[in-house]
């Protein structure tokens, strides 16, 4: 694109920060280097008409790891590398809060409650057996027993009698949140641009080279906030993972509410503006899954269909109005990759589909290495 004098000057000249990714992580970035350094010209660059990712095409939980979750990081982490997820969540979650305010983002504290099939008798007894252990674990993080036993009282079919609940766990509006988060960040003065794509870019000590589809310019600072993304610009243990969801048409007198897990966390829905939000299921079919293309498959789409007609709404006719894809980031540790990368850049990435629980902290965490 040949840019005019006027365009460079005012929009891509003495930038000090340039973010890559318009999300919960890369706005969260921006407004806290704006904090820190009110008078810096901060420039956000954002792929996507709309914030691309995960981040406008969540299920709006605002979750903290169902029981069987947490016994599963368990497996694969220490104590306290757990404790320390649970607690980043938990703070991500009240800095948003904070930020936005509750509001803003339809926050709605009605508990999150995990649903264990009838074939699941042993993940269940497993998850009662450890439930003292892990309660004794987070209490610190939440004040309280994170997880108790309730009856089945939206009388879900094809489940056991009893649900394992946290009653800290909500729901908010995430097309509201990101809304907030833009108006926020545009009434702060930083520049966000749209439909822009970073190609390469080049840390030379001083100052950073960045080549986008449309133009160059020169950075101080270069921060990357692509999550699911990442590996096309930076080389870390970083791995796609498409989520799909669905969303039904409204139903009358629908009695469900809160947010819901099912199959260790890779099934979840919720009530929002009376109909049912349901993601999930790429256990089916992970190697499919681990993309950067966004799109839905029938294997999956007739699974969510067959579980809400079977199990969550058995006795209540429904259709579906609207499907859509996100792109989350996974690796082999849950940790969020929060680095410096050369001299002059550094990341924020992998939230592992914890992206509205700990956006903000990684947001802040990204900043700080400023």
């Amino acid at each position: 694109m040949n840019l005019s004098y006027w365009e460079y000057k005012t929009w891509l000249s003495n930038i000090d920060f340039t973010i890559v990714g318009s999300g919960i992580v890369g706005l969260n970035c921006a407004l806290q280097l704006h904090s820190r350094f009110p008078k810096a010209k901060i420039m956000v660059l954002e792929k996507g008409i709309l914030p691309q990712g995960a981040s406008t095409k969540n299920a709006g939980f605002a979750c903290f790891g169902s029981i069987s979750e947490i016994k599963a990081d368990l497996l694969a982490h220490s104590q306290e590398e757990v404790f320390d997820l649970v607690q980043k969540r938990w703070d991500g979650i009240q800095l948003l809060r904070k930020t936005l305010g509750d509001g803003n983002i339809d926050f709605r504290q009605q508990g999150g409650h995990e649903l264990f099939t009838e074939e699941q008798g042993s993940l269940y007894e497993e998850c009662l057996d450890q439930m003292v252990m892990i309660n004794d674990l987070l209490r610190p993080v939440f004040g309280k027993e994170a997880f108790r036993i309730q009856a089945n009282s939206f009388h879900f079919q094809r489940i056991r009698p009893n649900y394992i609940t946290n009653d800290q766990e909500a729901q908010l509006n995430t097309g509201e949140m990101m809304a907030s988060l833009l108006h926020l960040v545009h009434k702060k003065g930083i520049v966000l641009l749209n439909s822009i794509s970073v190609k390469n870019f080049s840390d030379q000590g001083n100052t950073i080279s960045v080549e986008t589809d449309q133009f160059e310019f020169n950075t101080k600072k270069l921060f990357i906030a692509t999550n699911g993304f990442a590996s096309q610009l930076v080389p870390e243990a970083v791995k796609p993972a498409r989520a799909q969801v669905l969303i039904t048409k409204p139903i009358k007198k629908l009695h469900i509410k809160g947010t819901f897990h099912i199959d260790e966390g890779y099934y979840y829905f919720r009530n929002i503006d009376d109909r049912i939000l349901f993601g999930g299921g790429r256990n089916l079919d992970f190697k499919t899954e681990e993309t950067t293309s966004f799109g839905e498959t029938p294997l999956i789409q007739n699974q969510l269909e067959s579980i809400l007609k079977k199990m969550i709404l058995p006795n209540t006719p429904f259709e579906v109005e609207h499907r859509w894809s996100g792109i989350m980031g996974m690796g082999d540790q849950k940790r969020p990759i929060v680095k410096q990368v050369s001299n002059n850049v550094y990341c924020g990435v992998r939230l592992g589909g914890m992206g509205i629980a700990i956006g903000s902290a990684v947001g802040k965490e990204l900043s700080d290495l400023a």
